[in-house]
């Protein structure tokens, strides 16, 4: 026997649905004035400043870039890599500052801290960017989903006004709405996490930074 998903349901839970995203994409702007495209709570800060984490001597004034150094480009890679958990990072952070003795030469030591700085901060903010602009596009795409969402809607109830209503097109209908519904609700409660992404970089980040500063001389 045929079984037709009840419609009524359906249609409040998509209107639950879009009023809970128009109310989080509105609280998400005024909180984080960004474009329209930014769904997150957080303020949107596409690329960070060196000068707000670090105390040392400036990185553009270095003479040398960071990759030049290959144990410190080792170290800066490693350290920024997906595939390295924090406690790993941190860990060959300290291996690396550890193996600056007291009995080298100051200047020098002070170059290659900041070196490594230089490095951890430039993969850094270029990890940061690809995950700004993957959350971007996740909201983009969910922006898309609702103005389907919507239009399926609209179809699906001028198909049930019609007199000649055939059944298994409605039902047809019904099931895909009910689907693109799931798969929006899905990927919005997936959002939030995404969002945090770029601040727990940041702070990832913060913590080395910390760890090569109390070894500057």
């Amino acid at each position: 026997m045929s079984r037709v998903r009840p419609f009524a349901p359906l249609l409040l839970g998509v209107g639950f649905t879009l009023a809970l995203f128009a109310a989080t994409e509105t609280e998400a702007q005024r909180a984080a004035a960004g474009p329209p495209d930014w769904p997150c709570v957080q303020r949107l800060i596409p690329e960070l400043a060196w000068g707000t984490i670090w105390t040392g001597p400036s990185p553009e004034e270095l003479e040398q870039a960071w990759w030049v150094d290959e144990e410190v480009g080792r170290v800066a890679r490693f350290a920024t890599s997906r595939a390295t958990s924090e406690e790993q990072a941190q860990a060959r952070v300290r291996e690396f500052v550890g193996s600056l003795t007291e009995e080298q030469d100051e200047a020098e030591v002070e170059r290659r801290l900041t070196l490594l700085f230089a490095g951890l901060f430039e993969l850094t903010n270029r990890e940061r960017r690809r995950t700004i602009e993957g959350i971007r596009s996740a909201s983009r795409a969910q922006l898309a989903r609702l103005a389907t969402i919507s239009a399926m809607v609209d179809e699906l109830e001028e198909r049930r006004a019609e007199e000649s209503a055939d059944a298994a097109e409605l039902e047809r209908l019904s099931e895909a709405l009910f689907w693109e519904q799931r798969t929006f609700q899905q990927r919005q409660q997936a959002l939030p996490a995404m969002c945090e992404q770029p601040y727990l970089l940041e702070e990832k980040l913060s913590r080395m930074v910390r760890t090569i500063m109390a070894r500057m001389p």
